[in-house]
Parts: C-alpha cells; structure tokens; sequence
C-alpha cells in the first residue's frame, strides 16, 4: 500500500522536483510525496533559527507532529565568501522590503539578485566565490530526526543570464560547468549538481533504512 510522506511546502513545483531527485527510492518503497496543502490546519512554521538544518528541523518536526506521519523539509541559501557567508538563511529576504511586503516570488528573487550585485558591484572575479547550500531533514513521529546537507560551489556572474530556475539562479556559474548560470541549465540538469539534489541524494539510504517497514 502506497504511504505518503509529506514534504514541509505549499510549493508543488518543489514536491514535483524532489519527487525526480527521489524518484528510484519513492518507487521502490511505494512512497508518495505530498505537500503541505494536503494538511489544512498544519501549522504555518517561522523560520527563526540561524541555521539551514535549524530551520529544516523546525518545520519538518512541526509537520510530522502535525500529520503523525514521516515529514521531509530542507532550507537552503546562498553562502557569499567575501560577504562572510551571507545572504545565509536571510537569502530569500536579503532585499527586505524593497519589493514590497505582498510582492510576488518573482519581483522578490529580482530585488534580492539587484541588491546583491550592487553590493558585490567593485568585487573582482577572483573574489567572487559562492556556494548554495541545502540542509535537508527526515522527521518521523517518535523517532531521532535525520539530517543531511548538500553544497554547489561556484562564482558569482556580474549579470543576471538565464530565464530557467528561480532566486540566485540567473548570477551563479556552478565550478561544475563555468561557462553557465543555473538558470542556463535544464532542470534535469541542475538536479544532477544541485545543493538540493546532493542534500536529498545523501538522504536516501536513510529513507530506505527507516522507510522499510
């Protein structure tokens, strides 16, 4: 009998997404990934730790009590070496309001990017190193949370280039293929090499060992 296990999101391009990076693990063990949405009443989890795996834990523990079932949730970022790791965990919010507080994803990524650039405007390429990271969290009622954690390193470009993925996708050029920006690759390609991809791929044994029965 099929089991669901629900993924801390509203986002189903996201439970689409995990569901191509997990597709051998999620078919062997007869599993399906849901959303949040599936859930009305789940609570709506602040993210207040300074950490990727802190805020992971935080909804991935929230919506397994919430469900009694097993709770899948990541939190991911750009890490910036001259800026001392940061945008971190504020890289979704790192323009603040600029785009005003009901603005859409798409104004947000692009005020985020904008701002970063212009901060990053007198920095050579040398110096531009950057790497996304993913913390990525299994949280099953009753038992020990797992966690796991992937990273993409590469430079930052001094324009935006690409129409394909979302947030810093369009200035970042993985090490993997310098001569594109995330948002240049296909989206099977970026799951091949990408901080989330490496995060849930180091996450299915886990799954396979506590999933099994």
């Amino acid at each position: 009998m099929t089991r669901q296990v629900v993924l801390a999101t509203l986002n189903e391009h996201k439970v689409y997404e995990l569901n191509q990076i997990l597709a051998k693990v999620v078919a062997d063990l007869d599993l399906e990934i849901v959303s949040a949405a599936a859930f009305p009443g789940v609570p709506d989890v602040r993210e207040t730790e300074v950490t990727f795996a802190g805020n992971a834990r935080l909804k991935a523990e929230a919506l397994a009590a919430a469900t009694g079932l097993p709770a899948l949730a990541d939190d991911s970022g750009l890490a910036v070496g001259v800026l001392g790791g940061c945008p971190g965990v504020f890289s979704a919010r790192w323009s603040g309001t600029r785009a005003g507080l009901a603005a859409p994803r798409t104004a947000k990524d692009r005020a985020n990017v904008t701002l970063l650039l212009e901060q990053l405007a007198d920095v050579p390429a040398e110096h531009r190193g950057a790497a996304f990271v993913c913390a990525a969290v299994l949280a099953i009622p009753g038992e020990e949370i797992a966690t796991c954690e992937g990273r993409v390193e590469g430079r930052l470009a001094y324009e935006p280039r690409g129409s394909n993925g979302f947030g810093y996708d369009p200035i970042f050029v993985p090490d993997a293929d310098p001569t594109r920006t995330l948002a240049e690759f296909t989206d099977a390609e970026k799951n091949a090499i990408s901080h989330r991809g490496n995060a849930f791929r180091s996450m299915e044994s886990i799954m396979r060992e506590r999933l099994a029965n």
